[in-house]
């Protein structure tokens, strides 16, 4: 329901629209600040008070989940997997859809089709084949044994994202910029991106969150700390043997804040990303 609607509607409607996003954002809410002032409270305090405000809140448990749990290391890692595979999906993902849409080929129907297909894809399906390739081709325990697979996984909803917005731009701009003899590469590089700011930026969130939240790739492809990422890093204060909630919530907000914070950043142009076609027909 958009705002100019909401206003139109008769004064119950707004009420029950207003009261249900009010418990709606309540629901959302509450448990985050509940997780970031819980960080702050001794294991002792979590244990008897688990839902009031810390008596004395401290930093404590961030500096010792940090240096117990080489969260630095982790965190490096995070933004490595995630900015290297979002901007490799972003390019590729871009390049298909033009490729697609502006140069119509014989076996356009059949790559729109695989590219459809890789949707229903799972991870859980195929998970044991893919490890037994990395190990057969060597990058098992490599940054490149996880990255490969995060573009792989995000390329067909990345790709079908671009499709549908390089649709809307007219074939007209790229047959006049042909006939005044440019290249495909210059296509691509100067006209087309240019042009899909908007969903760039779109996709760039999209990809970003997914490949942050990742969590069996990095689990299952490698073993070693040093190449661990910040999602596989929290669980390990969250073992049997391990009551430390004090620990496992600090870590808990370290993960999420990166992610919050980028999607504050972004929010605008995630919604006008959307709001200019960029999963429209």
């Amino acid at each position: 329901m958009t705002l100019s609607t909401l206003r139109r509607a008769p004064p119950v409607w707004r009420i029950s629209a207003l009261v249900l996003m009010l418990i709606f954002a309540v629901l959302t809410l509450f448990p985050l600040l509940w997780l970031a002032y819980s960080s702050l409270k001794p294991h002792a305090e979590i244990i008897r008070y688990p839902l009031s405000l810390p008596k004395a809140p401290s930093l404590n448990n961030y500096f010792r989940a940090w240096g117990m749990g080489s969260l630095g290391v982790s965190l490096a890692n995070s933004f490595i997997y995630t900015i290297t595979a979002t901007g490799a999906t972003l390019l590729l993902a871009l390049a298909a859809g033009f490729g697609i849409t502006k140069f119509p080929f014989k076996f356009n129907g059949f790559f729109m089709g695989a590219f459809a297909l890789g949707l229903m894809i799972t991870v859980h399906a195929i998970i044991i084949p893919l490890f037994l390739v990395e190990v057969k081709i060597g990058i098992i325990n490599r940054r490149l044994g996880v990255i490969l697979p995060y573009i792989a996984f995000d390329l067909p909803m990345s790709v079908m994202i671009a499709i549908s917005y390089l649709k809307g731009i007219p074939g007209a701009i790229i047959e006049s910029a042909e006939i005044d003899g440019a290249k495909y590469g210059y296509l691509f590089w100067r006209i087309i991106l240019p042009l899909s700011t908007p969903v760039i930026a779109t996709m760039v969130i999209l990809s970003f969150l997914r490949h942050w939240n990742e969590f069996l790739f990095v689990f299952i492809f490698t073993t070693k700390a040093a190449l661990k990422s910040l999602p596989v890093a929290i669980t390990q204060f969250a073992g049997r043997q391990n009551t430390e909630y004090g620990l496992q919530y600090a870590s808990l907000v370290i993960g999420i804040f990166p992610m919050i914070l980028f999607y504050c950043i972004f929010h605008a142009q995630l919604i006008k990303g959307f709001g200019e076609g960029s999963l429209k027909e």
